[in-house]
């Protein structure tokens, strides 16, 4: 599992000056096991981003610390092994793809892991086929869509087998489209890996098995979609907005509260408890 300790962070270097207001991360404690699909959520400067560079060590806490898998990131002997670990994948694609092809980039990991070349040709081949890019392998990758070569850098995260994968707002950069076919990317994923995914779209938490909130640099709440969603006054306190179908629904229970004993989150539910109700 990822464990936060108490973990606080900022950005100056000088102690002395640091008041509470300065923290980007303040006294975060939280658990991430292996196998869980987790959605962080937050407003734009929440801290969601800090505290992701903090699951492989790109992030030091100046307090607390971070454990994974038993090993801290302070221990700087550990560090190689935590990112085999922690795959990480940033906001902006053109920050993580490097290679002048498709199937250079996803190798570039292995690569750089030692992996035999046999190996590293069948992991090529897998990665792609699991993000449905296979056809792409000969490609420049700045010839693809967004979608695409946010696609390619999953590919190259997969390409070296870690137990983690972080999704840094990836899919923040692209249009409704390239958004649709990450979200379908992590549906495919799940259960195989653990998916700490983060981002401002609350849509996106609806399939999660856990979503935490993070206001001002803490965590302000956690729990099944539906339990947060429920929460429509706070959500909106905590500076997100409701999915539209969930919206939808708020407003439709106000006129008629029979209509929903549970808040639908996919619009088959909607449907389903409007048909029943008329």
């Amino acid at each position: 599992m990822i464990e936060f300790r108490g973990v606080s962070f900022w950005f100056t270097e000088d102690e002395t000056l640091i008041e509470k207001k300065d923290e980007v991360l303040h006294n975060i404690e939280l658990v991430i096991p292996k196998g869980e699909f987790v959605v962080l959520l937050g407003r734009n400067g929440s801290g969601k981003s800090t505290l992701a560079k903090h699951c492989n060590g790109l992030l030091l806490p100046k307090k607390g610390e971070v454990i994974v898998d038993g090993k801290s990131t302070h221990q700087s002997e550990y560090l190689w092994d935590i990112r085999q670990k922690v795959g990480f994948v940033f906001q902006n694609p053109d920050n993580q793809i490097i290679a002048t092809t498709v199937e250079e980039d996803v190798a570039f990991g292995p690569e750089n892991l030692g992996v035999p070349q046999d190996e590293i040709r069948k992991r090529i081949d897998q990665a792609l086929g699991i993000v449905g890019m296979k056809d792409f392998r000969k490609k420049e990758p700045h010839l693809l869509s967004g979608g695409q070569k946010q696609r390619v850098a999953i590919a190259g995260v997969l390409a070296m087998q870690p137990e983690y994968i972080v999704l840094d707002e990836a899919t923040s950069m692209l249009d409704p489209e390239g958004r649709s076919e990450i979200m379908s990317l992590i549906s495919q994923l799940r259960g195989s890996i653990t998916i700490f995914h983060i981002t401002h779209y609350i849509e996106e938490a609806v399939d999660a098995d856990r979503v935490i909130i993070m206001d001002q640099g803490q965590i302000v709440a956690q729990g099944k979609p539906s339990d947060i969603f429920n929460q429509r006054e706070r959500i909106y306190e905590w500076g997100l907005e409701l999915p539209v179908v969930s919206e939808t629904a708020w407003i439709l229970r106000r006129r008629f509260p029979e209509l929903f004993p549970f808040l639908p989150l996919r619009a088959e539910e909607l449907v389903a408890a409007l048909c029943s109700f008329v």
